[in-house]
């Protein structure tokens, strides 16, 4: 009773917003027992967890991320595993960038940012935006990833090269969009074999990324995790 107490309490703070996002994350962590590692259930996928290492829009290793790896809530994690199946009997494979993301990940993008002085990935990532128009549209204090059921990711062929989808993960720019018109008609093919195989296995695409899908319905629609991703 005492914890169904606290608990009302904490929603309530968070919903009239005196708790910060992280916080509130924390009262939430118990709930790390039921994410799911996907190398486990989907060995033969590639993974290229981008926040881990430097090759990233931030170009350094991203706060939360102490490995490699590719964690879900087990009800998405069960959904990419039927997307998986279903890539693989039509001749390709799934490549994963990036999947729960700890709040702490989250408030990095925000200060890096705020940090006018850094643009070493504007080139790569963001050419045809200044810094500070990323925010909003792009890159918020919230992510759909802190909830455990969202996903980055795109299709290879048997040989694990990646299918041309016209743009690079992360960039940010419109060409990212899923039915934007600069693409080729071949790219729009791939990003929509990769939408189809998603939909399909009960996930939702994100029209402004073509990479990203989040499964429903979602496990915690309201919560948003800081466990470290280990």
């Amino acid at each position: 009773m005492f914890f169904k107490l606290c608990f009302k309490s904490v929603s309530l703070l968070a919903t009239i917003g005196l708790l910060s996002p992280t916080a509130y994350a924390s009262v939430h962590d118990n709930k790390r027992d039921e994410f799911v590692d996907v190398a486990t259930l989907i060995p033969t996928a590639l993974f290229d967890i981008r926040y881990f290492g430097n090759n990233n829009f931030v170009g350094a290793p991203v706060d939360g991320y102490k490995a490699p790896k590719c964690l879900l809530h087990k009800t998405a994690a069960k959904g990419l595993q039927q997307a998986h199946k279903q890539a693989q009997q039509a001749g390709y494979n799934l490549k994963i960038f990036d999947c729960y993301r700890p709040q702490r990940a989250v408030d990095h993008f925000v200060r890096w940012v705020n940090d006018k002085a850094d643009t070493k990935t504007k080139p790569e990532y963001y050419p045809n935006l200044a810094k500070d128009q990323l925010l909003g549209g792009y890159i918020a204090a919230k992510s759909g990833h802190s909830r455990g059921s969202t996903i980055d990711l795109t299709l290879t062929d048997s040989q694990g090269k990646e299918l041309n989808m016209g743009s690079l993960f992360d960039m940010f720019d419109t060409i990212s969009n899923t039915d934007n018109s600069r693409i080729t008609q071949n790219q729009k093919t791939n990003r929509y074999l990769l939408k189809n195989i998603m939909m399909a296995a009960g996930f939702a695409p994100y029209s402004m990324e073509w990479w990203h899908f989040t499964y429903k319905p979602q496990a915690y629609p309201d919560t948003y995790f800081d466990f470290v991703v280990q």
